[in-house]
C-alpha cells in the first residue's frame, strides 16, 4: 500500500463526537485527523477513554453526537479493511483452540469461506504467524503460550486480513523489554505500507518509530510530534500520580505543554 499521500489523505476523521456510558461522559467534543502513514500512540489515564475512542474509529460504539469517517466513510462500511488487536483477556487463554485457528478468525467476515477455510487463507494465516515469528507454534493450543506468545498471535489474527490500518490496544501488556523493542521493530516495518494506531497507559512506551501522540482524557488532543515532558504525564495521569520518565532503553522524547483551548490543539494544523 502506497504512503506517498501520508501528508494528504485522512484516514481517521472526528468531528465533534461525544461519548457516554449512561449520563457518564466518557468524550467530550472530540475533533481529530489522522492522516495515511502515520505511527499515532494513543496515550492517557485508565479510564480516560482511549479504548472508548479506538471503538469508536471502528464503530464498535456510536457516539451519541458527532460524526466519525474511517478510510473515508462510515466505519459500519470501512471496518473491514482495518485490523485490531483489542486488549489480552486471560479469558483467551481458557479456550481450548489452536494457534493457527485463532489467526483464521482474523478472516471471520473478511472472506466468505469461515469457517471452512480454504488452503489460501492458512496459507495467510501461516504468513501472518511466520511475521510475528509463531509459526512454529501455529499447531499449540493457546493454553500452553505464555503471555508474550499470545500476544503476538493476536497481532497476527490482526494482519492476516492485510489490513490498511492497524489499531493495537495496549500491545506491550505481558511482553519483556526485549520483546517490547522487537515488536516495535515490526510495527516499525509494518508502518512502511499500513497506519499504525496503538493505545498505551505508559508514556514511557513511546518507540523511535511512533510520529505522533493523541492524549486523551475525556478531551483529546494531538500532538504532530513524539515528545513528552513529566509537566505533560502528570496532567494526563493526575497530579496525585507523579511520574519520572524511564524509558528501558526505548527511545523517548519531551512534548510541550497543551495551550489554548481544545479547537487550537486538536488538529494537524500545526502540519498544514
Amino acid at each position: 500500500m502506497p504512503t506517498t499521500k501520508s501528508s494528504q489523505t485522512p484516514v481517521i476523521e472526528l468531528k465533534d463526537v461525544s461519548f457516554s456510558f449512561d449520563s457518564a461522559p466518557v468524550l467530550r467534543d472530540v475533533n481529530l485527523t489522522i492522516l495515511q502513514g502515520d505511527f499515532v500512540a494513543i496515550i492517557g489515564p485508565n479510564g480516560g477513554g482511549k479504548t472508548t475512542l479506538v471503538k469508536i474509529i471502528l464503530g464498535l460504539l456510536k457516539p451519541q453526537k458527532g460524526k466519525v469517517r474511517l478510510l473515508g466513510s462510515p466505519p459500519e462500511k470501512t471496518s473491514k479493511r482495518a485490523g485490531y488487536m483489542p486488549q489480552y483477556a486471560t479469558g483467551e487463554k481458557d479456550f481450548p483452540i489452536r494457534v493457527i485457528d485463532v489467526v483464521l478468525l482474523g478472516l471471520m467476515g473478511v472472506t466468505c469461506c469461515g469457517p471452512f477455510f480454504k488452503k489460501e487463507e492458512r496459507r495467510r494465516a501461516e504468513k501472518a504467524l511466520d511475521l510475528v515469528g509463531m509459526l512454529s507454534f501455529a499447531q499449540k493450543r493457546v493454553n500452553e503460550l505464555s503471555g508474550g506468545q499470545l500476544q503476538r498471535t493476536l497481532l497476527a489474527r490482526a494482519l492476516v486480513s492485510d489490513p490498511e490500518i492497524l489499531f493495537l490496544d495496549e500491545p506491550m501488556a505481558n511482553i519483556d523489554i526485549g520483546g517490547q523493542t522487537k515488536l516495535f521493530d515490526l510495527l516499525g516495518k509494518l508502518n512502511e505500507e499500513m497506519t499504525i494506531v496503538f493505545v498505551t497507559h505508559d508514556v514511557g512506551l513511546l518507540s523511535r518509530h511512533v510520529k505522533s501522540v493523541v492524549c486523551v482524557n475525556q478531551t483529546v488532543f494531538f500532538h504532530p510530534s513524539v515528545q513528552i515532558t513529566p509537566e505533560m504525564a502528570t496532567m494526563m495521569m493526575g497530579e496525585t500520580c507523579p511520574m519520572e520518565l524511564v524509558a528501558h532503553g526505548i527511545p523517548h522524547r519531551v512534548l510541550g505543554r497543551h495551550q489554548g483551548t481544545l479547537h487550537d490543539c486538536h488538529t494537524n494544523k500545526d502540519t498544514e
